[in-house]
């Protein structure tokens, strides 16, 4: 069967149990809605956390990084491994003893206030919608490839699924349809690496076959891209801290990505679903192991896409590009600009002088606005475009491939079975519908349950609430969609974004929510409008307002880390001129920080403050 015939089978069978899970997991009351009636096991919880964490960011867009960035492209591995290690020991027992349904639950329990609690809503619905925005994109990208449509069409097929089964079932449904999209995405991943690996070097274990001999006459893997980059004008692609990559900006962004992963919503509220404390441990660390099986396959993928990416279209004619490229380039996610001689080049910038094919990634702001004016002079003097005739340079991207198609195009580019090349495609759709339908329930429950029913209606019923939350999905799906189509940038830039407000605006409250009896309401809500503000303001400058990098030259994806500082500095410094917390606030975290021995297992240890508003 051909690869499509093959994407629209396997495609097809995995909604189609996603869609049975749903249905037969469907529920008709609130805590089923929100947190699967906590009764999830450990393990299976951990799967399904793995799954919820493992997005479109971490399955199509972290190896398409380290591939295009190298040695630099590792923060996002780094960050996100280290920050889930954060989660699991230093925040998600005390917020499951805690109880309930939501981060701004906590916060707004915690700190006696709804102010706090309208706030820290405020951040969860600004994170979750950033970060959905990267998912949908990463759908609409697999749909473009794999059924030769536009991306945007792709985006409108995801929306329309991920709202089928979100609503059907909450987050019982969403947690067992997980667990199903987690082993369709690690197959999805581990198959093409191993065979990869097998056929390039001869390993089929894909982290020895990094190191091992490729090419005539027999050089290590590594010890070859480091060359071939030498050679095209790019840094050696092990070569740690170049470019706007230096020490501080990868310091800061991994800091950022750590303390921002702990800080996520969608997937602090999965530690809601387990039975007690000691399960919310246990979660923890199957999710770390379940989450390693595919993190520790991504350096060798990276590398393998990199070395076939050169060695197919660096001096190739038109008549020699490989199936791949023709394929993708359709698409309009990798594009070819030639100056009249017919020949590709792949070089790095201060080598883009003819028939350039970009590493998007390497360029800093400055670079790639002198380029895109080079280009835009040079279009209009009238020289003539390559052969596909297409108008090149647009708004959202210049010339070369996008760092996301990497991992769905390196099964192409070493011409594996057409099964496994759809199997890809499969596991890309589960990776991002997975974690996609996990931010729409946060977004849900922040509407529907912190806003509606523990602020301005706390009268209401079970079944007006099970409604509004499942009225909001709709809308959110829409919203997100319109993010995807227009995305801030790609898929793992644009969660670097997310994670960078959530490390400015949850990690520090939630630290100092659990171990700090001494802050109050002002504080905590000063801390977050100011980490926040100073993060999306920066953010917003330098991507959007051609604002220079002022903050010691940190880039966007790292000033996450800076404004945690803020956060805490505003915090702490106006504490001492705030009335303290009440008694009751006192209690309710030497509660949650009393060993398990001293206390009775149940559900809800702590419960909430009376009179939370």
């Amino acid at each position: 069967m051909s690869v499509q015939a093959w994407t629209f089978l396997l495609v097809g069978l995995s909604f189609g149990l996603y869609l049975y899970i749903a249905f037969r997991a469907r529920v008709a009351d609130t805590q089923g809605f929100y947190v699967a009636g906590r009764g999830v096991p450990a393990i299976c919880n951990g799967m399904a956390t793995a799954a919820d964490w493992m997005s479109a960011a971490s399955f199509l867009s972290m190896a398409g990084s380290i591939s295009l960035l190298g040695y630099a492209g590792g923060v996002y591995l780094m960050g996100w491994t280290g920050g889930f290690v954060l989660l699991a020991l230093l925040l998600a027992p005390y917020l499951r003893k805690f109880g309930h349904f939501t981060v701004p639950d906590f916060v707004g329990d915690r700190f006696e206030s709804g102010t706090a609690r309208l706030v820290a809503l405020s951040c969860a619905l600004c994170i979750s919608f950033l970060y959905v925005a990267g998912q949908m994109r990463g759908v609409g990208i697999v749909f473009a490839r794999f059924l030769e449509i536009d991306v945007d069409i792709g985006i409108v097929i995801g929306m329309a699924l991920v709202f089928v089964y979100a609503t059907l079932g909450g987050m019982k449904g969403i947690t067992w349809t997980q667990i199903a999209q987690y082993w369709v995405l690690i197959l999805a991943y581990v198959i093409p690496v191993v065979a990869i690996s097998w056929q390039l070097t001869g390993e089929p274990v894909p982290q020895v076959g990094m190191g091992s001999a490729v090419g005539e006459p027999p050089v290590p893997l590594l010890d070859r891209l480091d060359q071939l980059h030498r050679d095209l004008g790019f840094a050696s692609y092990t070569e740690p801290f170049t470019g706007a990559w230096d020490r501080v900006n990868v310091f800061c962004t991994t800091l950022a990505l750590m303390v921002g992963t702990a800080g996520l919503p969608h997937v602090i509220v999965r530690f809601y679903t387990v039975k007690n404390v000691q399960a919310a441990r246990w979660s923890g660390f199957w999710a770390l192991f379940f989450i390693a099986l595919l993190y520790l396959s991504a350096p060798a993928t990276a590398a393998f896409a990199r070395y076939y990416v050169i060695q197919s279209l660096h001096g190739k004619t038109a008549a020699e590009l490989p199936p791949w490229y023709h394929t993708w380039q359709r698409t309009g996610l990798v594009v070819w600009l030639d100056d009249g001689d017919g020949k590709l080049a792949y070089h790095g910038p201060e080598l883009a002088d003819r028939n350039e094919l970009f590493r998007i990634g390497a360029l800093t702001a400055s670079e790639f606005g002198a380029i895109t004016a080079s280009h835009a002079e040079w279009l209009a003097s009238g020289r003539q475009q390559g052969q596909d005739g297409r108008a090149v340079l647009t708004a959202k991207r210049l010339a070369g491939p996008d760092a996301d198609i990497l991992v769905l195009a390196v099964p192409e580019m070493a011409q594996l079975a057409a099964w496994i090349i759809a199997l890809v495609a499969a596991g890309g759709l589960a990776a991002a519908l997975s974690t996609a339908s996990g931010l729409l329930l946060v977004i849900s429950s922040s509407i529907a349950h912190d806003l509606y029913y523990r602020m301005l209606r706390p009268q209401a019923t079970e079944a007006q609430r099970l409604q509004l939350s499942r009225l909001t999905i709709g809308v959110a799906v829409v919203i997100a969609g319109v993010f995807g189509i227009f995305p801030p940038g790609f898929v793992a830039e644009t969660v670097a974004f997310a994670f960078g407000l959530a490390a400015s605006s949850f990690f520090p409250v939630l630290v100092l929510g659990i171990f700090s009896r001494r802050i109050s309401a002002v504080p905590a809500i000063a801390g977050m409008l100011a980490g926040i503000g100073f993060t999306a303001t920066y953010i917003i400058g330098t991507v959007y307002l051609g604002w220079s990098r002022w903050c010691f030259g940190i880039g966007p994806q790292g000033i996450g880390a800076v404004g945690m500082v803020v956060h805490f500095v505003v915090a702490l410094g106006l504490q001492p001129f705030c009335r303290p917390p009440s008694a009751a606030a006192v209690a309710m975290v030497a509660r949650m920080r009393e060993p398990e021995s001293l206390e009775p297992q149940s559900p809800d240890v702590a419960g909430p403050v009376p009179n939370a508003h």
